[in-house]
């Protein structure tokens, strides 16, 4: 998946967040970056919050583990999973967008 990419620290996710959805949740895969539907409007950081609660609660991570690399102000982001393989954030994306590992 070209939407991650490894590091020392863990696994980089670019990231196309969509606030004001009706859920939350991993979506789809647009281009090279994984689709995360939010339900909190881009005020006062309320969306990256939940943004960063979805991604632990997919991942199994604690929320301290996600973090922003960049695009705090924008919809496109990079996000550090800190202690996680790619192997392992390849097999839970799979299974969230119900394709086989």
């Amino acid at each position: 998946m070209e939407c991650l990419s490894e590091t020392p620290d863990g696994v980089v996710i670019n990231v196309r967040a969509q606030p004001r959805s009706s859920r939350a949740g991993i979506d789809s895969l647009i281009g090279d970056a994984v689709k995360v539907r939010i339900r909190c409007a881009p005020v006062d950081g309320k969306a990256n919050k939940e943004l960063v609660e979805t991604l632990a609660d997919e991942f199994g991570l604690a929320k301290s583990s996600v973090a922003f690399k960049s695009g705090e102000t924008s919809k496109q982001k990079r996000i550090l999973l800190r202690g996680i393989s790619a192997a392992q954030a390849r097999a839970v994306l799979s299974a969230a967008l119900n394709m086989k590992p």
